[in-house]
């Protein structure tokens, strides 16, 4: 499993590398920085100009601004991936990139996790509840509650449970259900407990918003697959042995079925990082999708490479995830 583990790691750094000047090639291609500044009324100097390109790199050659993007070498010290500076940024020295993304993905991965815990385990359980029922009543239900959340685009969604959350707080005198940002103004004189409770009332809305849309998928593989494994030779000679229809559902037919989720699970994470952004816009919470927002917004250039490449990351330590739990599921997929 160790060496399973290091050829997959092996094969991760190229695919990483090769993410990096596509992130980079796409932002460089996109536009001028400092279009705004060239634009202003009345015209800067030519010398405001001049430093301020040399202030962002933009008098150095493609190939040259990459190398200095990734490795700061002949740089100013404020740029480097490898060193941890992810470049001086358009909106002043004050804004530092490093930080804002660090304080992002904290409040992001809250909701992501929250949302990935919750789709996952209800579409394992929705999944097989109806591989086992199947064409009953609570097949169909199941089947059409999934339908329907999947039906229905992020941004309409979340503007509905949104609107939903007010409407019963309204409804009943009480706040239970917060729709604005990730915290209230007043954490700070909170104890623990409520803390607690404030952090969870604010995550209630945005995590439905995110686990709908991935659950109804989910689910609908996770029956198809487990229908199949349910049909297949080694379930039947175990039940023919006189094996209980949970010892064969949990220990035999469930580790095979849960080999495709991983798949599309590992695909759908990407969905759930795009989805931060619309989500955390209608929610109003100040994460990566916040920052991406921002970013675009102004025009700048080193944030939304830093973004970029921060959400290739993790798609790429996804699919790692994913592979060691091929060979975890299915110990003859390391051994191939």
């Amino acid at each position: 499993m160790l060496v399973y583990t290091a050829r997959r790691l092996a094969v991760a750094i190229p695919v990483l590398l090769a993410a990096s000047v596509l992130v980079f090639l796409m932002v460089d291609l996109s536009g001028d920085p400092l279009a705004d500044m060239r634009l202003a009324q009345p015209p800067p100097s030519e010398e405001a100009i001049a430093a301020a390109e040399a202030r962002y790199y933009l008098d150095r050659s493609t190939p040259e601004r990459y190398w200095l993007w990734m490795t700061g070498i002949g740089g100013n010290g404020d740029i480097g991936l490898l060193q941890g500076e992810f470049g001086p940024s358009v909106r002043g020295g004050a804004f530092d990139i490093g930080e804002q993304l660090a304080s992002g993905i904290s409040v992001t991965l809250r909701l992501v996790s929250a949302a990935l815990v919750f789709a996952l385990g209800l579409a394992v359980i929705s999944g097989v509840v109806s591989a086992m029922r199947q064409y009953s009543k609570l097949d169909y239900t199941l089947t059409f509650i999934g339908f329907l959340a999947l039906a229905m685009p992020t941004f309409w969604l979340g503007a509905l449970i949104r609107e939903g959350g007010l409407v019963f707080n309204r409804s009943t005198g009480t706040s239970f259900f917060f729709t604005i940002g990730a915290n209230s103004a007043r954490v700070g004189n909170m104890t623990n407990w409520e803390y607690f409770l404030d952090s969870a009332g604010h995550l209630v809305l945005p995590t439905v918003t995110l686990m709908l849309t991935s659950y109804a998928a989910w689910s609908r593989y996770q029956r198809t697959s487990m229908l199949e494994v349910l049909n297949s030779d080694y379930v039947r000679l175990a039940r023919s042995k006189g094996v209980r229809n949970s010892v064969v559902v949990r220990r035999h037919a469930l580790r095979t079925a849960l080999i495709p989720l991983v798949t599309v699970a590992t695909i759908g994470f990407v969905g759930i990082i795009e989805g931060v952004v619309i989500t955390e816009t209608i929610f109003q919470w100040r994460g990566l999708g916040y920052f991406f927002i921002e970013a675009v917004r102004a025009q700048d250039a080193f944030a939304l490479m830093s973004w970029l490449m921060l959400s290739g990351t993790l798609v790429v330590v996804a699919n790692l995830i994913a592979d060691i739990l091929y060979g975890v599921l299915d110990p003859r997929i390391r051994y191939e």
